[in-house]
């Protein structure tokens, strides 16, 4: 019996110091957490890095969590915004139209120069202009150091602006392939047209319907440059709009075509009625 009363007593000291030791720890552990806490709390940290660093600031401990939210809010945002965002059109029409008729034009320009080089059996005052005249060893053209006017049907009159320069607006005259003869009168020239004889006005003939092709080819790449540039835009222009744009184009066309065409046929007509 006493034996028994003694391992009792035994097993109630070793529980006792069991639950002490537990306590014990439990105690020290909730004191490092507490103290822990307290070393690495934000407002200490703050404090010893802004004694240190006056201009510094601690950023908080759940920045990791704020970003995350953020980074969620963010990835909605930019759904939401490819999903409601519209595609901006451009409108080239202005600028094409507009890049399209001044390459037609130069065409045109060019065209009405070189029909004013060929000589018809009538007087012209712009028959001369492409002739190039060297003086002092400039060359000019004709115009720049004359001024031609029409006589009548059949004579031109040739005026310079320096007289100094008569023998050598004679020279280049003559030179030149219109087959005229100049003579001298006073300080000016007078340069009487012949008539044309068959064979020249063959040739003529011949030389004006090349020009007329030349410009319409001419024309016709700038429409061609046109609809490319259409077609380069893409979806970033309209399928309507450029339907309508490629039509417009269409009609620009075959109004300067049919513009050089009507100057190459009076041309021709002035040259065969002499």
């Amino acid at each position: 019996m006493a034996l028994l009363q003694l391992r009792r007593a035994s097993s109630s000291r070793n529980s006792f110091l069991f639950l002490l030791r537990s306590s014990t720890s439990f105690t020290e552990a909730r004191s490092f957490t507490t103290t822990t806490a307290t070393l690495f709390s934000p407002h200490l940290l703050s404090n010893s890095v802004s004694q240190k660093l006056p201009s510094a600031t601690l950023p908080s401990f759940d920045f990791l969590k704020q970003s995350r939210r953020g980074f969620a809010k963010g990835k909605n945002k930019s759904k939401d915004d490819s999903a409601g965002g519209t595609v901006e059109f451009v409108d080239i029409g202005p600028t094409v139209k507009a890049t399209t008729t001044s390459q037609m034009d130069a065409a045109i320009v060019a065209l009405s120069r070189e029909l004013q080089k060929l000589r018809t059996g009538r007087a012209s005052a712009g028959m001369l202009d492409h002739i190039i005249v060297e003086t002092d060893g400039v060359k000019l053209p004709l115009n720049r150091l004359a001024v031609v006017s029409v006589m009548d049907a059949k004579t031109l009159s040739v005026n310079p602006y320096d007289p100094n320069t008569l023998k050598q607006l004679e020279n280049s005259i003559v030179s030149s392939p219109l087959g005229l003869n100049p003579q001298r009168d006073g300080d000016r020239l007078i340069a009487a047209i012949p008539p044309l004889t068959k064979e020249h006005t063959q040739a003529m003939c011949k030389v004006v319907a090349k020009s007329c092709e030349d410009c319409r080819q001419s024309i016709r790449r700038a429409r061609q440059k046109a609809m490319d540039t259409v077609k380069k835009a893409g979806s970033s222009f309209p399928k309507d709009e450029a339907k309508k744009l490629e039509k417009e184009i269409e009609e620009m066309t075959k109004k300067f075509v049919k513009s050089a065409e009507d100057m190459c046929n009076k041309k021709e007509k002035e040259i065969k009625t002499g």
